[in-house]
């Protein structure tokens, strides 16, 4: 089986269930089906991410990947009917003008919107070029027949429903895989490739293998809990970062020697350069400049394990991001040959 084929498909269908940090449980449910289908046992946490067990029997290694991704929550409704919204994450206002939202109510209805530049036609704003794109000069419109905050209060929407911004998956005839949110819900594909693998080839890890898939690394603590007792090692499978002074591209996988956090396990990165040289894999080793991981988070909950990250490459990080089949393969291979040993074909 092209297992890389599986882990696109499984990436477009995550990608298709919202879930930016903190409103996982969609996701999770999905990802607790899939694993319990291929005759894992997966766990949900109190905090919402998914554990399982792959199998093997020492020096256990927790494999990460995060579903949570970017979003948005209402702040206020303004007397005009519009919203004004909060980001969670990372969320960029400049990358998110005129897009698609959905609005998700406590009550468990949701609106579509678009979110906007305040006064947006350029026909009326003398001021549309000049005026920054932030978060209060933005406003969510609403796809209702509103114009004041009472009738928005009638549809049920309150300051602290979420917001949901489309994905616009698509995968290119040459391969490119282009989406918001790649970052992680990818990487998150990967892993489920991985189980797959697993199981369908019989094979038993060299080392026992946890996967995590977190809830809420954009915002600084999925990996902070929880992290099973014989964890040894924890290694963040993430977004390989694409831009000018770094060496990876969308078709390599990314091994990151350092983060804004800091450097991560020599003995770690030093395995994982070895196994991708022996693999003849396309690869970087790359230093972030802003980056924060699941590892970098265990480290700085206190757990003593070893750490590292590697990651497909990604470009136009935490816009509209784009990456490779050749980028998820080498991934896929480097997990492979990492934790299993070279004996694998």
């Amino acid at each position: 089986m092209d297992y890389v084929d599986y882990i696109v498909k499984e990436t477009k269908e995550l990608l298709a269930v919202p879930g930016p940090s903190g409103f996982t449980g969609d996701a999770a449910a999905h990802l607790m089906k899939k694993l319990a289908e291929m005759g894992y046992e997966p766990v949900q946490t109190r905090k919402g991410a998914v554990l399982v067990e792959l199998g093997g029997e020492k020096d256990a290694v927790l494999v990460s990947a995060h579903i949570d991704t970017l979003g948005a929550m209402v702040a206020e409704i303004k007397a005009n009917g519009r919203l004004r919204l909060t980001n969670i994450g990372g969320l960029n206002a400049n990358n998110t003008e005129t897009e698609n939202c959905m609005v998700f109510t406590r009550e468990g209805r949701t609106y579509e919107a678009t979110f906007q530049l305040a006064n947006a036609s350029v026909h009326v704003n003398s001021a549309y070029d000049e005026t920054a794109r932030n978060f209060d000069t933005m406003e969510l419109v609403l796809d209702e027949k509103v114009k004041t905050k009472e009738e928005v209060e009638k549809l049920g929407i309150m300051a602290g429903d979420f917001v949901c911004f489309e994905p616009r998956t698509r995968v290119t005839e040459s391969g490119y895989i282009k989406s918001r949110f790649l970052d992680d819900k990818l990487s998150s594909g990967i892993l489920l490739g991985y189980a797959r693998y697993l199981k369908e080839e019989k094979v038993v890890p060299g080392r026992k293998v946890y996967l995590m898939f977190t809830s809420y690394e954009e915002v600084g603590h999925g990996g902070a809990a929880p992290v099973p007792e014989d964890t040894v090692e924890f290694l963040s499978v993430d977004m390989g970062c694409v831009g000018d002074g770094l060496g990876c591209d969308e078709t390599m996988v990314s091994i990151c020697a350092k983060d804004s956090m800091g450097p991560y396990d020599y003995s770690v990165v030093s395995n994982l350069i070895r196994v991708a040289k022996e693999k003849k894999l396309a690869f970087a080793v790359d230093v972030y400049p802003h980056y924060g991981s699941d590892a970098d988070a265990a480290l700085k909950a206190g757990h003593d394990v070893k750490h590292g990250l590697i990651g497909p490459g990604v470009y136009a990080s935490h816009g509209y991001e784009r990456s490779h089949i050749e980028g998820v393969r080498n991934t896929f291979e480097l997990l492979r040959g990492y934790l299993e040993g070279l004996n694998c074909n």
